[in-house]
């Protein structure tokens, strides 16, 4: 099993985190970057990872810094098999 953040990396802001298995490739959290304009726009739009790729999807907690790009990966990609939040 292999973790790799792709989000909130020296940041407080973005929190995307990738589990990565022999079968499965987990995303923990899925959040929007907050800052300025223009890099915000930047780091919300691109993705560091094909999400075709991501199987599940695991939310924390529902702020916006961890679950805000979740409509973004679903127009992207609806390949995933779970959705699973802790309420």
């Amino acid at each position: 099993m292999y973790f790799t953040p792709y989000g909130a990396v020296r940041e407080v802001t973005g929190s995307m985190h990738l589990l990565t298995t022999e079968s499965d490739r987990i995303l923990l959290d899925c959040g929007m970057f907050q800052g300025r304009r223009k890099e915000s726009y930047e780091k919300n739009r691109t993705w560091a990872i094909d999400p075709e790729l991501i199987t599940n999807v695991v939310l924390s907690h529902a702020h916006i810094d961890h679950c805000g790009r979740i409509p973004l990966l679903i127009s992207t990609s609806m390949l995933f098999r779970n959705l699973i939040m802790h309420m």
